[in-house]
């Protein structure tokens, strides 16, 4: 059963799936670049950012960015022992919890490697199990034997999520929807909009580890207004104060009025929500503390800029089951595609 009739479930399972952790974004790359609909121009920088313009027909000369990062959260090989355990670093910020006993893949030099990470056995844990489990206490066994997996792996092979998106009644639960739901955004928009101005539609890297990829392509794009798509965290659910919960599955897209790394720009946020508003647009505020967006790099690269930000809220954030609902998905399509379709070129300097 599809999750949303309007979502297409296809399209975001096949960029959910495609590894892409951070640093190693080839195949989600080779997977945006098929998806893209057909614009003036296509490149990919020396980061490997990807990026599709689009020409304004009535006001080309002014420049809209909009981002989403296709990179995902992984690891990368420190290690592997005389027994062929593998030892692991983090590619981005982790919950250690999120990764013991869970398969995950590992890319090695000859091809992908399907593995597990270790747990302690009920019956021994109390005795066994650490008081704080850490990445440090993490072993990854791939079942070959020792000498076949010191031959196999490397220092410097990284190591996937294994958690393919499936559909759960109205809602989608995978391992990289943070921030594969905003690449979906990011696509499904340049299919659908029509705008006057010229639309740079970029898929970053690396923003996993502090925004790299857009604060390199803030300089080199040099837009008029940049535009982030991501995840948010989605925390209500039990156990966590509703105070916490920074937005809620199926209240619609985020509108970001401040993060971790960024306060957007006034002018912008109100036009997203005044937009939301006259389309009937589902959206909720977005304050949002320890998390950052590309729009925090965006802003200020190479000179000051205005931006705004849409959020798709995000459950489980950066496990195998992050959990998104079809219907805030597509409210980010829509409010993106009318902004986008809305955008006069006319500036949004404070007054």
């Amino acid at each position: 059963m599809t999750a949303n009739a309007t979502l297409n479930f296809d399209l975001l399972a096949r960029l959910a799936d495609a590894p892409g952790p951070v640093g190693r974004e080839d195949e989600i790359r080779d997977v945006v670049r098929d998806e893209l609909p057909p614009v003036d121009a296509v490149r990919t920088d020396a980061m490997g950012n990807v990026v599709a313009t689009a020409e304004g027909d009535a006001a080309p000369g002014y420049e809209v960015l909009v981002a989403a990062h296709m990179d995902e959260i992984g690891l990368v090989v420190s290690d592997v022992d005389d027994d062929g355990f593998l030892s692991v670093e983090p590619l981005g910020g982790w919950n250690p919890d999120a990764l013991r006993g869970h398969p995950v893949t590992v890319h090695a030099e000859d091809g992908e490697y399907d593995a597990v990470v270790g747990v302690t056995a009920a019956h021994t844990a109390a005795e066994a199990a650490p008081d704080e489990w850490t990445l440090d206490d993490a072993h990854v066994f791939t079942g070959l034997d020792p000498a076949a997996a010191d031959e196999t792996f490397r220092v410097g092979d990284v190591v996937t999520f294994d958690g393919d998106l499936r559909e759960m009644g109205r809602c989608v639960a995978g391992s990289s929807l943070d921030d594969r739901a905003g690449v979906y955004v990011l696509i499904e928009a340049a299919r659908r909009a029509d705008p006057d101005v010229t639309v740079h539609y970029a898929a970053t890297v690396q923003e996993e580890v502090g925004l790299r990829g857009a604060a390199a392509l803030g300089v080199d794009v040099d837009p008029d207004l940049a535009v982030a798509l991501d995840g948010t965290l989605e925390q209500s659910y039990p156990g966590v104060d509703p105070a916490d919960a920074i937005s809620k599955l199926g209240d619609g897209v985020g509108v970001k009025r401040k993060d971790a790394s960024v306060v957007p720009t006034p002018a912008v946020v109100d036009r997203l929500e005044s937009l939301a508003e006259e389309r009937g647009i589902a959206f909720q505020r977005e304050v949002a503390r320890n998390i950052g967006t590309d729009a925090g790099a965006l802003q200020n690269a190479g000179g000051a800029r205005p931006v705004g930000a849409l959020s798709v809220p995000v459950r489980y954030h950066h496990s195998a089951v992050e959990t998104a609902d079809a219907r805030d998905v597509e409210a980010a399509v829509d409010l993106l595609t009318a902004f986008l379709d809305t955008e006069d070129g006319e500036g949004y300097a404070p007054s």
